[in-house]
């Protein structure tokens, strides 16, 4: 993988510099969480990790990078020179790749000496935020859909080639079947797909023509565009025709693809003229700017298509540009004995949650996924104790000093939060990212079903635990006394 020594912001470098010339020992603790669902979901998935867990083990700065630095006239020669030998030496704990996260909690926590630490904040941010949103758009359209297959559509409109790329791995995680990216195929080991352009169907003389050879060539992937013309009274006749020699020939992958008017009215003539074809085998594919939004309508009102081209929608995150996902320090000391902090603010809910934190998962007897308790590392032997004897819990509102609940009855817990780095070393085997999109089909299976409405879903319970509500009260009451 390319060196991602400068792919940061220019102020990391110049804290990095700071902390070099003042406090070079000191450590520190970060959060990576977001801040609010994108979408107006209930959910959304973490993507990014295992790309992110290479590139900071691997991360150091070329000699060239060190030259362009100099050219700067900000660094000093001593800070260049840390550089040249830069390694991060630090721990990483993350939650699993695939994992259903929610706002508030940690995703990532970073431990190390500050200055590595902070230089971490960009890498980590660019990673998760952007692969989080796509796998969690791509779920959302999965969802719509129903069982049918979706196929990612969106090189060509993505930002950039590393867009494309990032954006056809994390839409993969979310569900999707298969990618047009042929790199990121090839990549990523993950299912290429396509048809055909407007462009084949007129470099023929006839529609009729550009169809028979097409399938001459792929008679056993054979999907046709159809709307070049007319779709219902050339496209699909003409389509017929062709399925017809394939049947008899024993081929069965054959289907059309819509790409423009009326889906819904389109696919159910279409498959009314297949099926009174003898043709029920024939698969209906459907493109064109759709998203989940679509998809859930038209589905709902009968349409009969099986699977769903979707591109520019899914892999620009149409209706939601960003994941609110930020960077904070929520810890500092020296020699691994490490001292709360936290940031205030007028909005209560931009107060961080301070100290050395994980979360726990509680699933109730069904096995689906009740709440997640944000809790202190340090309350980790008391907390459970009380969940293996099965004992009530107290769940604090994060913001809300009276609003809370009372835990009693829940079946499996999980702990989310995991080594994946330690001393700058990776601990974990990277994944395939097929294993991470069935863990993410799993969690998601693990949510109920008013989590993951399109409209008004319901809202998943993180709370915090008494010691952590105890630490922030007493560290803002401090604050507010100064």
């Amino acid at each position: 993988m390319p060196n991602l020594g400068l792919l940061t912001d220019y102020y990391e470098l110049s804290m990095m510099q700071g902390y070099f010339l003042t406090n070079p020992d000191e450590e520190a603790v970060f959060d990576m969480f977001f801040r609010r669902q994108p979408f107006g979901g209930g959910f959304t998935i973490l993507a990014g990790l295992d790309p992110l867990v290479d590139a900071i083990v691997d991360l150091h700065f070329t000699a060239d990078e060190i030259d362009y630095l100099h050219s700067l006239g900000t660094f000093h020669r001593e800070f260049l020179d840390y550089l040249r030998d830069f390694r991060f030496e630090g721990n990483v704990y993350a939650q699993e790749e695939g994992n259903i996260v929610f706002p508030n909690e940690p995703l990532v926590r970073i431990h190390g000496r500050l200055l590595q630490a902070q230089l971490l904040e960009s890498l980590v941010l660019n990673y998760i935020n952007f692969q989080s949103l796509i796998a969690t758009k791509a779920a959302r359209i999965v969802i719509a859909s129903d069982g049918g297959a979706v196929l990612e559509f969106g090189l060509r409109r993505a930002h950039g080639q590393d867009g494309a790329i990032s954006a056809a791995r994390a839409a993969f995680i979310g569900g999707v079947a298969a990618t047009s990216n042929v790199r990121a195929g090839k990549e990523y080991n993950i299912p290429v797909s396509g048809t055909m352009a407007h462009s084949w169907v007129m470099s023929f003389h006839t529609e009729l023509e550009s169809f028979e050879k097409y399938a001459d060539i792929y008679p056993d992937n054979c999907i046709l565009l159809v709307d070049t013309f007319d779709t219902l009274k050339s496209g699909i006749p003409n389509a017929i025709v062709v399925f017809k020699k394939l049947k008899q020939q024993g081929r069965k992958g054959f289907g059309v693809r819509l790409d423009s008017g009326d889906l819904e009215y389109l696919s159910k003539a279409a498959r009314t003229m297949f099926d009174e074809a003898g043709l029920p085998e024939a698969k209906i594919y459907a493109s064109n700017e759709l998203d989940e939004w679509i998809i859930n309508q038209i589905r709902r009102n009968g349409a009969c298509i099986d699977a769903w081209g979707v591109g520019t929608k899914l892999v620009t995150a149409d209706s939601d540009p960003a994941l609110t996902g930020v960077y904070k320090i929520s810890a500092k000391g020296v020699a691994g004995v490490f001292e709360p902090c936290i940031k205030i603010s007028n909005n209560p809910e931009k107060t961080t949650n301070p100290g050395v934190k994980n979360v726990c998962r509680f699933y109730d007897s069904q096995k689906m996924m009740l709440a997640d308790l944000v809790y202190l590392q340090e309350e980790e032997d008391v907390l459970s104790a009380v969940i293996g004897k099965k004992e009530s819990l107290r769940f604090n509102h994060p913001n809300v000093d009276y609003a809370h609940f009372i835990c009693a009855e829940y079946g499996a817990t999980k702990k989310l939060l995991n080594p994946f780095i330690i001393d700058g070393e990776r601990t974990v085997k990277a994944r395939r990212l097929q294993d991470i999109q069935q863990h993410a089909k799993d969690a998601i299976a693990a949510l109920h079903p008013t989590f993951k409405r399109l409209l008004n879903p319901h809202v998943y319970k993180v709370s915090i635990s008494d010691g952590l509500k105890a630490l922030k009260t007493k560290l803002i009451d401090a604050c507010c006394q100064e």
